[in-house]
């Protein structure tokens, strides 16, 4: 038996009346902070990145598509990598159906990996995707957006992600040693996912999810934000859908699969 509150009709409408207030502050408080976002400085974008995409190579400015604003998906997928991230694929899911409506809204939207064209390209055609993904290896684009990571950085300096600096990692003959990624809700993420794309922890972790926006003006190149971690909760689809189910996300492990996977054991 449930040993959650029950109660009467009026009940649940006093109390849903009183969340309701609440929603519509939080939703107001997310208004001021997406005008926040568009009043942040402007950077400008000085180094020439290429990348690999369907039609050839591409330079920053060609993602745009002959649109004025640019927003990347910094996908988990490195080039140890032999399939996507369960937790990015998860996210992915849900960008084909917004393709179109960014483009027609004056916003280009790319995919964006560390892993050769041809490995995306690959798992691209197992899920079923349409939407645009580009290759940056093997240049610096990923690790200029705190996207990726090398090595001497995980157990050295430490790596730098959103916006905080994490202590490094214990010596690499430590095997009992995973690091944990601060978007994950669940401590052993880094060991089930690396399992799940075919790498160990550490090499799983040199990759990190984010967004990042980008606006053309004048033939120039502009950064406008950047967002990682719990900063994604917005674009998750399957997130949203949970936070509204009557046991919420409702995580004790790593549970999430790629969507072709689940119901295989």
């Amino acid at each position: 038996m449930t040993a959650h509150a029950i109660g009467t009709r009026q009940e649940w409408l006093a109390a849903r009346l009183a969340l309701l207030e609440e929603e519509k502050a939080l939703t107001r408080r997310s208004d001021e902070l997406a005008l926040r976002r568009q009043q942040l400085p402007w950077v400008r974008v000085e180094k020439e990145y290429r990348f690999e995409v369907d039609a050839g190579e591409a330079a920053l400015k060609d993602l745009f598509k002959g649109r004025s604003q640019l927003l990347v998906y910094h996908f988990m997928f490195g080039p140890d990598y032999l399939a996507g991230c369960p937790s990015c694929s998860s996210i992915a899911d849900g960008f084909d159906g917004i393709v179109a409506h960014l483009e027609n809204h004056d916003v280009a939207f790319w995919a964006v990996s560390r892993a050769p064209l041809t490995k995306l390209a690959a798992f691209k055609k197992r899920m079923g995707w349409t939407f645009p993904w580009a290759s940056s290896a093997p240049g610096d684009f990923n690790a200029d957006f705190s996207a990726s990571f090398t090595p001497e950085q995980q157990y050295g300096s430490g790596i730098e992600y959103n916006y905080r600096r994490e202590a490094p990692l214990p010596p690499r003959a430590d095997r009992g040693s995973a690091p944990t990624i601060e978007s994950r809700t669940t401590p052993d993420g880094s060991t089930v996912f690396g399992t799940s794309t075919g790498t160990d922890p550490a090499t799983y972790a040199r990759e990190r999810p984010g967004v990042s926006a980008f606006v053309l003006e004048n033939g120039a190149v502009y950064h406008t934000y950047s967002a990682y971690a719990r900063g994604l909760d917005g674009l998750w689809g399957v997130y949203q859908w949970l936070d509204r189910a009557p046991l919420g996300r409702n995580e004790t492990g790593a549970w999430m699969r790629r969507h072709d996977e689940y119901g295989q054991g």
